[in-house]
């Protein structure tokens, strides 16, 4: 028998003789509370829904080992030993049965069903006391939930303004005829009706002014509701608030602020009825402030123009802090709002150094960079950043390898500006008041050494990026970003495998020097504010999706005489060969929440690139892959397809694991066991295939008859460590459909081989 059977046969022995002693801490008169269960048959309210209003739980459990916690507390006799004393400390004391916290949680249960509608509900607790333990299940009959017969508002008796305002996208359509009287859909609405009047300029405006008078004496299981609107005690209409004057403190130290007698030393700028009050040597330009907020002179007051406000403010780099006072004052019968905004600095230079260990399908490495950031470049919140970075990573042995190639190492350096505003002239009225607006600019090189060749990459590009739809909406706009590409040596191995006419005519081209110039849009949707605290949707949903063009400008300029074509034919813009193609791509994830512990999330990414005119193939950074710890997870990272492509005697084949379409999808349940620890089972499916049928890719073109045989399916197991600033997870899949396999053999699921089958991944973060 193994040392690993021995210790796993020991530890369940462990566990056995614990749980007979489950008990021993128990005082004599008393019981354990073993169990608590909630039995309710009424589909929309089940038992996850009602079990945080029970007032009393038993001791927690872990799947196999059980009340592991329990058994700690039971083992020590007392805290006479170090080792005693860390088993109470983990361990938990035994929940002892309490009549009175079991009838405050029937009454809980009860009030809420009541709350939901259900106010003839009915709960039983049945308590089995066996020996020394205690079972109580908690029986719920719902009966007929209440329904609204007629709902109304008498809001326009109080003030028609509120009402015109409120009627414009039917927010005091609360309820109709035939709803069940739920009081949470109320709650809701007169939130929803807050925010609405909050943001079009009522600025005391509170939730609690709206209310309702229910009477469910109208009939069996009827409601008439009333909403109405109470009046401000101090006058007979609520009122709204126009923002008047707005003072920027822009970084001055309070203590110059104070001293009259150095107010000399003040600079005041006026920027369209803003005050911007600044220090000899201005913290930041008035410009620059003026364009990241969003309170004017003139404009009703809003909660969410001060939400932008502190976002944008607080998301450039020199602003560790910002502060905003209001005060009120009314004239006539108008009111106003007077705004003071300090803006305190913060750090303006940052370094970072960072090693990391890495693991690229097996093959262990070691990567390091070195960052430093100024935070207020140009005086106007602009972070100016210069990036080293260097890598060196063990190939594994292949037959064609010896000991000193087999390395890989790379290194290169980045040079990045942000400027916290659109500099796009012709939009700029449209955009204004866009938050989190920047303008990027990059320009970088990276060098890569491998045992089969040489790489060489130079970067240039420019991105707009804003903010729409209360921060729902994130627009990404690269108008001109260039790649270029060479590879100035590979081994004589490479060029037979890729790069000879007779060995791989179409994926030489992969590797050929080129020029990429291209244009892309990218947005990103979320069905909740990823800025604000408010209320989670019950599925909260988040969709990416863009569009890439490349090789239009070279394509303009060379069709007005302004190229020439190289030795191949192919079109050449200032003697550079250019790429050409069109990409789109599609993400969608989603996830349900069944209680604070149990979640299930799904995801779905969708991609396609299409190479046409001057390119016969995408270039191989832009093609996809499948397989990894974000992608199917029962195939390493680049070893799964293109389709049912498989040449197991060319080892990795990294160069043709590539393709144009691909399809991933990913079904995830996952399970907290504390704060710390969160279990994970899941099922990926998907795969990469190529549009053109490629010689040395064969079985990768996409058929629509036959693409669905060719989905790769894995499944397996996951944990994750959740450090609150940081979560770590570990990833074990196996295959259950391998399409490279031949046909009749693929479903590994029945037949599983675990040095075939199995992947493991390590990674940061959820993959999805």
């Amino acid at each position: 028998m193994s040392n690993l059977k021995r210790k796993f046969i020991c530890l369940l022995a462990l566990v056995a003789l614990a749980s007979c002693s489950v008990t021993k801490k128990v005082p004599e008169g008393s019981y354990l509370l073993n169990k608590v269960s909630v039995k309710s048959e009424v589909r929309g309210i089940g038992t996850s829904e009602l079990k945080p209003y029970l007032r009393q739980k038993p001791n927690s459990s872990m799947p196999i080992l059980g009340k592991i916690k329990l058994h700690m507390y039971n083992i020590p006799e007392n805290d006479s030993t170090w080792f005693g004393r860390q088993l109470l400390k983990y361990g938990e004391p035994p929940v002892l049965y309490n009549e009175q916290l079991t009838v405050v949680s029937s009454e809980q249960i009860r009030l809420h069903l009541s709350n939901k509608g259900y106010l003839n509900a009915e709960v039983d607790t049945n308590v089995v006391k066996r020996g020394k333990k205690t079972e109580v299940r908690y029986d719920v009959t719902l009966n007929e939930p209440h329904r609204i017969r007629i709902f109304r508002d008498t809001v326009s008796s109080v003030d028609t303004t509120i009402h015109n305002l409120l009627s414009e996208n039917r927010r005091l359509d609360l309820m109709k005829e035939g709803d069940i009287f739920d009081l949470s859909v109320l709650e809701a609405g007169r939130e929803r009706m807050t925010t609405v009047l909050r943001n079009r300029g009522y600025y005391n405006f509170l939730k609690d002014n709206f209310y309702f008078i229910a009477d469910t004496t109208v009939g069996s299981n009827q409601v008439d509701v009333v909403m109405g609107l109470n009046n401000p005690s101090d006058t007979t209409r609520h009122q709204q608030y126009t923002m008047r004057n707005i003072t920027v403190i822009n970084g001055v130290d309070p203590a110059l602020l104070e001293d009259s007698a150095r107010h000399n030393l003040l600079d005041t700028v006026q920027i369209k009825g803003v005050e911007i009050i600044s220090g000899q040597d201005p913290f930041l330009r008035p410009q620059a402030i003026y364009y990241n907020m969003f309170l004017r002179p003139g404009r009703l007051y809003s909660d969410r123009l001060v939400e932008r406000t502190y976002a944008s403010l607080n998301g450039m780099g020199p602003v560790s802090q910002t502060s905003i006072n209001m005060s009120t004052a009314e004239r006539n019968d108008s009111a106003y709002i007077d705004s003071r905004i300090i803006l305190f600095p913060g750090n303006l230079h940052f370094m970072q150094f960072g090693v990391d260990g890495t693991n690229s399908a097996g093959d262990l490495g070691v990567a390091s960079n070195i960052t430093y950031e100024h935070r207020n470049f140009l005086k106007g919140g602009e972070t100016f950043r210069v990036r080293l970075n260097a890598a060196y990573e063990f190939i594994r042995a292949t037959d064609s390898l010896n000991l000193i190639d087999k390395s890989y190492y790379e290194y290169g350096a980045e040079v990045f500006l942000s400027i916290p505003q659109l500099l796009l002239p012709w939009l700029m009225n449209q955009l204004r008041d866009r938050p989190s607006a920047s303008t990027e600019f990059s320009v970088g090189t990276n060098f890569q050494k491998r045992p089969e060749y040489l790489r060489q990459f130079f970067n240039l590009s420019s991105r707009f990026q804003w903010s729409s739809m209360d921060w729902k909406l994130l627009s990404v706009l690269e108008p001109v970003g260039i790649t270029y590409v060479r590879m100035p040596w590979s081994s004589d191995r490479f060029k037979d495998l890729y790069l000879s006419e007779e060995a791989n005519p179409i994926l030489r081209y992969s590797y050929d020097e080129q020029l990429i110039m291209r244009t892309a849009y990218n947005i990103t949707y979320t069905n909740y504010n990823r800025i604000s605290r408010g209320a989670m949707p019950v599925i909260p949903v988040r969709v990416r999706s863009g569009v890439e063009l490349a090789g239009w400008l070279p394509r303009l300029v060379t069709s007005f005489g302004g190229g020439s074509k190289n030795e191949e034919g192919f079109e050449s813009f200032f003697k550079l060969p250019y790429s050409e193609y069109v990409k789109g791509d599609f993400d969608i994830s989603a996830s349900y929440a069944f209680n604070d512990n149990r979640t299930i999330a799904a995801h779905l990414a969708l991609g396609m690139a299409y190479p046409y005119g001057n390119s016969t193939i995408l270039p191989f950074e832009k093609r996809y892959f499948g397989g990894g710890a974000n992608s199917v997870r029962g195939w390493n990272t680049r070893t799964l397809g293109p389709g049912s492509y498989s040449r197991d005697s060319l080892g990795h084949d990294f160069g043709r694991k590539v393709g144009d379409i691909k399809i991933d999808f990913s079904l995830e349940y996952r399970r907290k066991m504390n704060k710390l620890i969160e279990l994970a089972g899941f099922v990926d499916a998907g795969n990469i295939w190529t549009v053109k049928d490629y010689v040395e890719q064969p079985g990768g073109l996409f058929r629509w008859k036959d693409f669905y045989k060719e989905l790769a399916v894995g499944y397996g197991l996951g944990i994750r460590f959740d450090l609150n600033f940081l979560l770590i997870r570990v990833d074990g899949g196996m295959k259950a459909h391998n399409p490279a396999l031949s046909k009749g053999s693929r479903w590994t699921l029945f037949n599983p081989d675990f040095r075939r089958d199995f992947a493991f991944h390590f990674a940061i973060g959820y993959p999805f």
